[in-house]
């Protein structure tokens, strides 16, 4: 049979877009060229605001023992994150392996259809459904559904066949980046550079050390095959006078520093996730962490349009909100670039800037952006400090323990916390999607997060879309902007 809508890719974007589409009941079916995982980790950790994400849908549990740590760099310039206001800290040396293997579990057992060894080929837009050619195990074969989201990474299949428009610059460099094992050597931070380049030493779990190599002049290659192990051996000589050649690579890749996004991130039936939509140097290790939220704001809106209970319309706010933030992601990686990828030259700048981070407020900004704290979308005017931003942990007595895991259903939650049966009736045409929770704030601590709010509408992801005092659209309003119709 086939699915409501089809995603093709089984990265993180792909797999968390299955799990969400899965939880408000959409059939979903997830195309993946590859017939395994490779088992290579370009990713290493979440950010802050994606450890939340997992939190709102009681994920991070499955991810075992995670090291956290408030520390992290811009542009291999040292910031604390631990001035920022969040219930998480940064995860450190999750292999993005791991991440995919849970994803794909929490997302198959909500009853998503992943299909691999499965090469979509083709793509037609028919108007009210879109139809794709898929090649794989001997067949060929052809699904139609009501929408497709191409979550298939920075050379999107799905991107180029739909007819996106990609502008941007193209790679000026290429550099390596290696997992290998047998190597004894210190850690070296990001943003350590040498006289011909910048390399780094990351120590990982089992014996395993993750390699960094960027050799200044070294143009970009279109390869169709990763590098060997030899060419990283060769480059790390070069620019330490150290031989690593004895190391045993667990796999390797090549990137470089292309920077692209698409003008629109959909197109009719077509829309498009993660790396698909946007390219970028991976500093900071912002790519996968920017590519599970994308999923987060498009799956409750696609499947409210999908499912009927909201006009399509909804679907044109995740360009209007996740576009700005994409923005933003190629803006500050081009920046982190030049801070650790360009010689002595700009040594002056990193000093200035080694200064500025010393003043909290410059600390807290950069934070904020790297982390995906600073996000506030615009759902509407009014003066509560809530609107738009993400919404905090806050415990709360009661049934349900706290405001994270009243989001686990991915579900819309409005929070009354005043007990005001006025407010439930005018917001009782939505409970088919929308769960009220009456509950007060657990201590003193909680009670200020909510910053003077009485009530919150909070979205399936997580993001404020109304509270009282302070909104100048009514609740009603807000419900039918965000939820549909009144039932």
């Amino acid at each position: 049979m086939d699915p409501e809508v089809i995603v093709v890719g089984a990265g993180p974007a792909g797999l968390m877009l299955a799990g969400e589409l899965r939880l408000a009941g959409v059939s979903v079916t997830v195309l993946e060229r590859l017939a395994a995982r490779t088992g290579e980790s370009r990713g290493l950790g979440f950010t802050a605001r994606t450890m939340e994400v997992f939190d709102q849908r009681g994920l991070l549990s499955r991810f075992g023992e995670v090291e956290i740590s408030n520390q992290g760099h811009f542009g291999g310039l040292p910031v604390d994150f631990g001035l920022l206001d969040g219930a998480h800290q940064a995860a450190k040396t999750v292999p993005q392996s791991h991440t995919e293997t849970v994803l794909e579990e929490w997302a198959a057992g909500l009853g998503a259809d992943i299909r691999r060894g499965r090469e979509v080929t083709a793509i037609t837009d028919e108007g009210d459904t879109v139809t794709v050619e898929v090649r794989g195990s001997g067949s060929e074969q052809r699904l139609t559904a009501r929408y497709l989201v191409g979550c298939d990474g920075g050379r999107s299949m799905v991107r180029k066949a739909a007819g996106f428009d990609f502008p941007g610059t193209p790679a000026t460099m290429e550099m390596f980046l290696a997992d290998v094992k047998g190597l004894d050597l210190a850690p070296r931070m990001i943003g350590e550079t040498l006289p011909g380049g910048m390399v780094m030493v990351g120590p990982l779990p089992g014996g395993i050390t993750r390699l960094i190599v960027c050799e200044r002049g070294t143009p970009a290659q279109r390869r169709t095959t990763p590098p060997e192990y030899d060419e990283v051996a060769s480059a790390w000589k070069r620019l330490t006078g150290d031989d690593i050649s004895h190391g045993e690579p667990v796999w390797v890749s090549a990137f470089g520093d292309a920077t692209r996004q698409v003008t629109q991130y959909r197109k009719g039936r077509v829309l498009l996730a993660g790396d698909a939509a946007h390219i970028h140097l991976p500093a900071g290790g912002q790519g996968m962490n920017v590519s599970i939220q994308d999923a987060v704001n498009l799956g409750w809106k696609l499947a409210a349009v999908v499912r009927g209970r909201a006009p399509e319309r909804l679907l044109d706010t995740y360009h209007d909100e996740r576009h700005p933030v994409g923005q933003r992601l190629l803006m500050n990686t081009r920046a982190q670039g030049l801070l650790f990828l360009t010689g002595p030259e700009l040594q002056p700048l990193r000093d200035v800037i080694t200064e500025l981070i010393r003043y909290p407020q410059v600390s807290r900004h950069l934070a904020g952006m790297v982390s995906g704290l600073e996000i506030r979308y615009d759902v509407g005017g009014g003066t509560n400090a809530l609107l738009g931003s993400r919404m905090p942990h806050v415990a709360l007595t009661g049934d349900v323990p706290s405001s994270t895991t009243a989001l686990h259903a991915g579900r819309g939650v409005l929070l009354d916390t005043e007990d005001n049966a006025a407010l439930r009736r005018r917001a009782a045409g939505w409970r088919d999607r929308v769960d009220i929770v009456t509950a007060v704030p657990a201590g003193a601590a909680d009670l200020r997060r909510l910053a003077g709010s009485t009530a919150v509408l909070v979205r399936p992801d997580g993001y404020v879309a109304w509270a009282a005092p302070g909104s100048h659209s009514d609740l009603p309003t807000a419900l039918e902007r965000w939820f549909g119709p009144s039932r």
